[in-house]
């Protein structure tokens, strides 16, 4: 590498996190009807995929840590979105379940953030495309941490 491919322009860590940043502003004008912030349609795409999961696995899917998870369901349970329950056999362990409101308003809230993702500026080939290379990058680098 040449110090020329150091420049901020050329960096692929800052135009991925650009992206990113991006793409959540998005989503979130689509979310924002249904007063969700990003990290909890994350939480919802993944119980609406698999309701009634233990804490530490909706964790484990996310890439969430512990401090971050916890007050973010603390909050959508207040909301309405979710309940945590507590298992008979060992209390310490919740079980993530989504609530009626949150199965019922799963089709709104996919018809507003498809209608949001549609305005972006992919073709479907090309989004399938940039998908796929985002995630062998995901793949690669994990492979590369501990």
């Amino acid at each position: 590498m040449t110090e020329d491919d150091l420049t901020l322009a050329n960096q692929l860590c800052f135009s991925t996190y650009h992206a990113s940043r991006l793409l959540i502003k998005l989503y979130q004008q689509a979310l924002q009807p249904f007063s969700l912030t990003y990290p909890q349609y994350l939480v919802l795409l993944v119980l609406w995929e698999n309701d009634r999961l233990p804490l530490h696995e909706l964790g484990d899917r996310l890439d969430f840590g512990s401090n971050t998870l916890t007050p973010l369901l603390k909050r959508m349970e207040l909301n309405g979105w979710l309940t945590r329950e507590a298992l008979l056999s060992d209390r310490r362990q919740l079980i993530i379940c989504l609530t009626p409101r949150a199965l019922q308003q799963k089709p709104e809230i996919f018809a507003a953030v498809k209608a949001y993702v549609a305005r972006q500026p992919f073709n479907q080939h090309d989004y399938q495309t940039a998908l796929q290379l985002n995630q062998q990058l995901i793949t690669q680098l994990q492979r590369l941490l501990p």
